[in-house]
């Protein structure tokens, strides 16, 4: 079997068995999904002035320093320290997208495919009030990722084979 057609075959199998299992109720999940897709548009948009509505007034960002520059800090606290440290890496953002992080939504990173970074998000009260931003190889291998279906469906795990 000529190996493009083995890879193409390799992937759909993958793709039939990441599906994430949702931590929260399927309409809570829809709401966080709304949310966090709406904070990466205000990421990407570089909207510093629309970002500070989202996170709750006390968020907190954390990240591995794997993800970020050298001299910027690992934790900031603060809408408004938060809003500046997202805009600022927002480069990373064209390549983020909405998926099941350890069962909750969050985004993943991965420019060609190849991850790079996994977002978990908290979201309390309709805001978000923390995240995560995982990037070091050791914690990322114990992330557990799952494919979003089209907005507002959800499935269930798929059975292993």
């Amino acid at each position: 079997m000529p190996y493009a057609e083995l890879a193409k075959k390799l992937a759909g199998r993958a793709r039939l068995k990441v599906r994430g299992t949702p931590a929260v109720p399927e309409a809570e999940l829809g709401r966080h999904r709304q949310l966090v897709e709406a904070f990466l548009a205000a990421a990407r948009g570089g909207d510093l002035g629309g970002l500070p509505d989202m996170p709750a007034p006390d968020v907190v960002r954390r990240a591995d320093p794997a993800a970020l520059p050298p001299g910027v800090p690992a934790e900031l606290r603060g809408a408004r320290a938060v809003a500046e440290g997202t805009v600022a890496l927002r480069e990373g953002s064209r390549f983020a997208a909405a998926a099941l992080v350890d069962g909750d939504v969050g985004l993943v990173v991965a420019p060609r495919g190849r991850l790079l970074l996994a977002l978990t998000v908290t979201v309390e009260g309709g805001r978000i009030t923390a995240y995560d931003v995982v990037a070091e190889p050791a914690r990322l291998r114990r992330v557990e990722l799952g494919v979003l279906d089209p907005p507002g469906r959800f499935s269930s795990p798929s059975p292993t084979r």
